[in-house]
């Protein structure tokens, strides 16, 4: 038994749901969302709440139970309260800009890197070179972040770089200069 799969989805106020076979679309607020569901799983909405049933009980159509229910939870979550991810950019002359959908990063190399944010995906920097990125759907707002960081990640020397808010770098010592 999943311990997670098992577990019902309640919906907040506002939120609809449909199902069509193995398609799902999850209506919000702040937008709606669709989904293509495995066909070992069946998707009920009973009493304001989602309800993830397996069709076998092999360990593999456990495992994707579980997944299942995630997957449905983090859409009902981005579609009722959104999802939120913050970069900090840290280093000497390292800034962030977006003007519209494009994110406009100078962090060291010759030209400075145009980033072209996805759709439904917004950004903003503030005053403190923080880069927050907001949308419904956690799997691309999580991908963008990973991809902006990965444009320069940050270094164990002097910790230049982007990273997560509340990310821990390791730092390095470096050379010992001067020592005979």
């Amino acid at each position: 038994m999943s311990r997670i799969g098992k577990q019902p989805i309640s919906l907040p106020s506002g939120v609809k749901v449909e199902v069509n076979g193995t398609r799902i679309k999850i209506t919000g607020k702040k937008g709606s969302l669709e989904r293509d569901l495995r066909p070992e799983m069946r998707v009920k909405v009973e009493d304001n709440q989602i309800i993830c049933e397996p069709l076998g009980s092999s360990k593999q159509v456990v495992a994707f139970w579980g997944l299942t229910r995630s997957l449905l939870n983090n859409m009902v979550i981005g579609v009722s309260e959104g999802f939120t991810r913050v970069l900090n950019v840290e280093g000497v002359g390292y800034r962030a800009s977006v003007s519209g959908s494009t994110l406009t990063l100078n962090v060291g190399y010759s030209n400075p890197v145009n980033f072209p944010l996805p759709a439904g995906i917004s950004g903003e920097v503030g005053k403190d070179n923080a880069i927050t990125l907001q949308g419904i759907d956690k799997e691309l707002v999580g991908q963008t972040a990973a991809r902006i960081r990965a444009v320069r990640k940050p270094e164990p020397y002097k910790g230049k770089g982007i990273r997560y808010a509340g990310e821990y770098v390791a730092r390095k010592v470096g050379k010992a200069g001067g020592k005979k």
